[in-house]
């Protein structure tokens, strides 16, 4: 446990909740070492219909937003907000969260904070299948379908199902970084992260599974990203040919073994970046950039931040001691 008193994160359960996406916010902060407290509330109190065929009794009324410094709202039946208008509780709702705080929609949840008013002019994402109506009704939205989720400051969405995990572990790195993240991801059973800019696996196939599939060469690549690894390579471990392995990478995974193993690389350079004093040139040459220049390109392609604000920032956040390097 953590001294001091945790971050308070309120979910906010809307008629036709998804019980999954409903779980994920005690899921994933609720095994952070009670850093986190998490209540769940509907508009009124009440139970609250969901997908499935019951329905979920909550302990808090809107009221509880008040005090909330993440909010986080699970997808719901969206129909009342493409059509243009959220009813009238949910809008009051919505008002009671105060200025400043965080406010996170998972999947179709976008929705209701497009239609609240929450996303006038800004960038969000939301489930691919439902990108063409979220246009027409909400043309005033950035909207990029193709991510996993979108970070804007006070204001985040995410992709569906498990890119709600993979935006709550972001947050989890956001406060405190990557080895705590990395501890929730384990005790979650999930992977560590993945880049919020990451494809949606739109209507991708699955690969039958009695074929041989590229998760050994994946982890055998891993423990060898310092060194400069190719595509012969990988496809040679998994004993397949160079085109054969691509295809099947690329449906495993949802991009090339090249933007995989540069998206490797930058996850261990943060991790780096954050728990040591390492040059950022001697960080590079242990992820495999050729040189600090390419770190710094590959970081900033990725997070928008140089490595040496990224380690400046994320070591604060982590609460880290320690001076760290020149960025050099």
């Amino acid at each position: 446990m953590v001294s001091g008193r945790p971050h308070r994160v309120v979910v906010l359960a809307l008629d036709g909740v998804y019980p999954f996406e409903l779980g994920i916010p005690n899921r994933v902060f609720g095994v952070a070492d009670g850093r986190y407290e998490i209540l769940t509330c509907s508009v009124d109190g009440s139970p609250v219909r969901s997908q499935a065929d019951f329905t979920i009794a909550v302990q808090y009324d809107a009221s509880v937003l008040e005090t909330a410094e993440t909010v986080v709202i699970p997808p719901c039946d969206i129909a009342p907000y493409l059509a243009g208008e959220p009813p009238r509780s949910v809008a009051d709702a919505m008002a009671r969260i105060r200025p400043g705080a965080r406010i996170v929609s998972l999947c179709t949840a976008a929705a209701v904070l497009a239609a609240t008013g929450s996303l006038a002019g800004r960038p969000a994402t939301t489930h691919w299948n439902s990108a063409d109506r979220f246009r027409r009704a909400f043309p005033h939205v950035r909207l990029d379908p193709n991510v996993l989720y979108v970070d804007d400051g006070d204001i985040l969405t995410s992709a569906g199902a498990t890119a709600g995990i993979d935006l709550c572990l972001h947050l989890v790195r956001t406060d405190h970084g990557s080895e705590i993240a990395n501890m929730v991801a384990r005790r979650c059973v999930v992977p560590p992260w993945r880049d919020g800019g990451q494809a949606q696996f739109i209507e991708q196939p699955v690969p039958p599974t009695t074929s041989a599939g590229t998760a050994a060469a994946r982890q055998w690549a891993l423990s060898r990203l310092h060194l400069p690894l190719m595509l012969a390579d990988l496809a040679q471990q998994a004993s397949m040919s160079h085109r054969t392995f691509a295809r099947r990478f690329r449906d495993e995974v949802g991009v090339s073994p090249g933007r995989w193993l540069i998206q490797q690389r930058v996850f261990r350079a943060r991790e780096l970046l954050e728990s040591t004093d390492l040059s950022i040139d001697r960080i590079a040459s242990e992820v495999g950039f050729a040189t600090g220049a390419s770190l710094r390109q590959h970081l900033h392609e990725a997070i928008g931040v140089s490595p040496m604000t990224y380690r400046r920032n994320f070591r604060a956040s982590a609460g880290a001691s320690g001076r760290p390097a020149a960025d050099s």
